[in-house]
């Protein structure tokens, strides 16, 4: 029972350490994150509220430099530059897996897309059609009804045919491009 107790005591100071080693800092938006990793170099030092191993130090160099530390980086030893590139050559089984997710997700984007433009097309292919068959009936030169705002069928004089005409026109003009 005694070893039990110990062991529990073990566990909850392991996740006291876990949860100790956090960043904390303030983002532009002026709102706290925290986060496990260290915060972006965009991010000022004065913002940096908490980070792991105690009071504030200087943040770790990041793999993705800025053109300005580039030319920091290139006068910087080559032995102090070889571990970290070393480090960001390894790919994990982790690593492996997000990217295997990242492309099936983004595979899955493509797929909505291409059957999203599909539907589209299809659409215009329709009011294509309807267009090419009102401008048919309104080259026939017989009198055209509408319906006006109150539900009264009315006839089309000169004036309504031709702005109706150009209507139809405009929506051949963008549906049935070839």
């Amino acid at each position: 029972m005694k070893s039990h107790k110990l062991l529990l005591l073990a566990v909850a100071c392991t996740w006291a350490m876990g949860a100790a080693a956090q960043w904390q800092w303030i983002d532009k938006d002026g709102r706290k994150v925290f986060s496990d990793r260290p915060p972006p170099q965009e991010i000022p030092e004065k913002n940096i509220l908490k980070q792991p191993g105690g009071p504030l130090a200087a943040r770790p160099a990041t793999t993705a430099a800025a053109p300005a530390d580039a030319a920091k980086a290139a006068s910087a030893p080559a032995a102090a530059a070889a571990p970290r590139a070393a480090a960001s050559a390894a790919v994990t089984g982790k690593d492996k897996e997000l990217e295997a997710k990242k492309a099936q997700a983004e595979a899955a984007e493509a797929a909505k897309k291409k059957a999203e433009e599909d539907k589209i097309a299809k659409a215009k292919a329709e009011n294509c059609t309807r267009a090419r068959a009102a401008k048919a009936s309104f080259a026939t030169g017989r009198p055209m009804t509408q319906t006006n705002a109150q539900g009264e069928r009315i006839f089309l004089d000169e004036a309504g045919r031709a702005a109706e005409v150009k209507r139809i026109d405009s929506i051949i003009a963008a549906d049935c491009a070839r």
